[in-house]
């Protein structure tokens, strides 16, 4: 894999996602939402278990060790708080501004790469930030988001959870090239921190089988496929231009809210989407700089044909 098919997963997880929260809004009208992330990373983890398990027994690294295994439950930990958090918010605020106020994370993993690394963010990467929050803004400059709710602010909050799995994901990596292995440690700690909670803190569900499709959509597709796709492609995206790839969310999000729930789609909605995808434009640049040039150095190596 290179770095621009890393991306182009990023971006098919980023769909994914976009659509999921027409199925989180749904879950949320028949069971407690602890207990639907509990359910889901459930069935996320099931499914990555046969790929985690053949991955340990092919890998010539060194078996995980301590530090690996706090650091794996540490980006866990991420995902619990912020899938939990998000779908918390999701009961009373809309699609549209969950995947808008989501997007918001573009903001704080170069942040959270320069406190873990030193390296400063590029201009470049800071204007593509801009770009990004502002199209994510215009989303739902026109919509409910100008009154702001408890669940809006769970959302927000996910953020910084968001943020801090996405750029501890790559020292992972980086540490034991076992990609699947933290997928399946991170949804299996999810899984398990949802549903002892929910059981705990929430009522029975009200209407399971109502929520088996959005539990398989987004166990097998946000969760399975979507994440997945996020760990394997961050061995080769950095983590603050792989979050701007995935601030699409808010496009995608706003394309199914107004497509399937009643939810606004603006002009100003449009000049939204145009400049999240002129963010993203900005940190594709390079590497396909970079892969053109490597052609015509190839190119010119081989000379001239005859």
């Amino acid at each position: 894999m290179n770095r621009l098919r890393a991306d182009l997963m990023l971006l098919l997880g980023t769909l994914i996602w976009g659509t999921t929260f027409i199925a989180q809004k749904h879950a949320n009208d028949s069971m407690g939402p602890l207990t639907f992330v509990g359910v889901r990373f459930l069935l996320s983890c099931l499914a990555l278990a046969p790929f985690a398990l053949f991955e340990a027994r092919r890998s010539t690294t060194a078996r995980l060790n301590a530090g690996d295994l706090r650091l794996a439950g540490l980006i866990g930990l991420c995902l619990f708080a912020g899938a939990s958090l998000q779908q918390m918010g999701l009961v009373s605020t809309t699609a549209t501004n969950g995947g808008f106020l989501t997007a918001l994370y573009v903001i704080f993993v170069p942040l959270i790469v320069w406190a873990l690394t030193g390296v400063k963010p590029r201009a470049v990467l800071i204007a593509a930030c801009i770009f990004s929050v502002t199209g994510a803004w215009l989303l739902t400059v026109h919509g409910p988001l100008q009154s702001w709710n408890w669940g809006d602010a769970l959302v927000l909050v996910a953020d910084m959870a968001w943020a801090s799995q996405i750029a501890l994901a790559p020292v992972f990596l980086k540490r034991t090239h076992r990609p699947f292995c933290l997928a399946f440690v991170q949804y299996g700690i999810t899984a398990g921190l949802g549903l002892f909670m929910g059981l705990a803190f929430e009522p029975a569900p009200v209407d399971f089988h109502t929520a088996i499709p959005s539990i398989l959509y987004a166990g097998l597709l946000s969760g399975g496929v979507a994440f997945t796709f996020q760990i394997l492609a961050q061995q080769y995206t950095p983590a603050p231009e792989a979050a701007l790839i995935m601030s699409l969310e808010a496009v995608f999000a706003a394309l199914a809210g107004a497509a399937l729930l009643p939810e606004q789609f603006t002009p100003a909605a449009v000049l939204g989407c145009v400049l999240i995808l002129l963010s993203v434009a900005l940190v594709e640049v390079g590497p396909i700089m970079k892969i053109h040039g490597m052609a015509r150095a190839l190119k010119n190596l081989l000379g001239p044909r005859h």
